[in-house]
């Protein structure tokens, strides 16, 4: 079970951290991804670990960063920068031996928490 935790209200320009803590596994385990989806709109890829590989969309380079505690069973999403396009709700989620072709695909992943709803005003 993934939790997902951290969303808010948050003025453009600021700071979030997001976190989702697995219970029952590992996170050492798995490849690690964060989605987001907004009213009106498909899933979308923001984030992802894979083993010591990180990757991001493209318009959260450099504004983003994914990071994940093994000890903790803990994924980190820390947004900084935050715009009002990045309204969203978002989802961690957990796949498996995934690859750089296909770790931005959602359907990829088959363990998901259950959303943490970020609002940028403007």
């Amino acid at each position: 079970q993934l939790q997902a935790s951290g969303g808010g209200l948050v003025q453009a320009g600021g700071s979030l951290t997001l976190s989702c803590a697995a219970s029952g596994r590992t996170t050492s385990n798995y490849d690690m991804g964060w989605f987001r989806q907004a009213p009106g709109k498909e899933r979308e890829f923001v984030a992802a670990i894979r083993r010591g590989t990180i990757y991001y969309l493209d318009s959260v380079k450099g504004r983003f960063t994914v990071s994940k505690d093994n000890a903790k069973s803990t994924v980190y999403l820390q947004m900084d920068s935050l715009k009002p396009e990045d309204t969203a709700l978002y989802y961690c989620a957990a796949g498996a031996s995934l690859l750089t072709s296909t770790i931005r695909n959602p359907t990829n992943y088959f363990y998901w928490g259950q959303g943490t709803l970020v609002t940028v005003s403007s």
